[in-house]
């Protein structure tokens, strides 16, 4: 019973985390609030270049955020949203994201596996993930190192580009995702369809 109130608090926690965030999304009054359907593993806070900050969630696909065959990358996406339902991540260049690891008993990575210049995305089956941190910006071979729970570790996007990256502990598992590094880059398109 403690471990579902201590679920429940941390989500109360990113609810209200959420709802203080920028909106990344193209239109809107500038903030945004996101609800997952169960705890988030991963806060990943995002400071933009004016300023601005917003917070990007993750859970593991099976556990309620979904995946979603986006056709516009013509793959697979799931575990992150900036929005509330697992979709592409989008940022101009010159973000900061700090990667937070808030489970209490899972370890993730936060690992590019390649650069693509656009559509489709085709993720590696096999891909080599290291988990010792290489250290350095946001590019091909980026990798974040062990996030134990508790830990945050933190990478520049200065350069643009198209990456996909996922997580070590968790790739066959659907915690894969294409992040755009562009100026004007929105997140999107929405993934799983809400529940009802």
């Amino acid at each position: 019973m403690s471990k579902k109130i201590a679920a429940f608090g941390v989500a109360l926690a990113a609810i209200a985390l959420a709802a203080c965030s920028a909106n990344y999304g193209g239109s809107g009054s500038g903030t945004s609030s996101s609800t997952l359907p169960n705890a988030p593993d991963l806060i990943i806070t995002a400071q933009l270049p004016d300023g601005k900050t917003g917070t990007i969630m993750e859970e593991l696909p099976g556990e309620g955020l979904g995946s979603i065959k986006d056709p516009n990358w013509n793959a697979t996406l799931g575990g992150y949203t900036q929005q509330q339902f697992s979709q592409a991540l989008g940022f101009p260049p010159g973000t900061k994201l700090t990667i937070k690891n808030i489970s209490k008993d899972l370890h993730h990575t936060f690992n590019v596996v390649a650069k693509i210049k656009g559509p489709p995305a085709n993720f590696p089956s096999n891909p080599s993930l290291s988990m010792n941190p290489s250290g350095g910006n946001l590019q091909k071979g980026f990798a974040s190192g062990v996030i134990n729970p508790g830990s945050s570790v933190t990478v520049t996007a200065k350069k643009a580009g198209i990456y996909l990256f996922g997580c070590a502990f968790h790739y066959h598992s659907g915690m894969q995702d294409v992040i755009v590094i562009a100026k004007g880059a929105t997140p999107g398109p929405q993934a799983t369809a809400p529940a009802r």
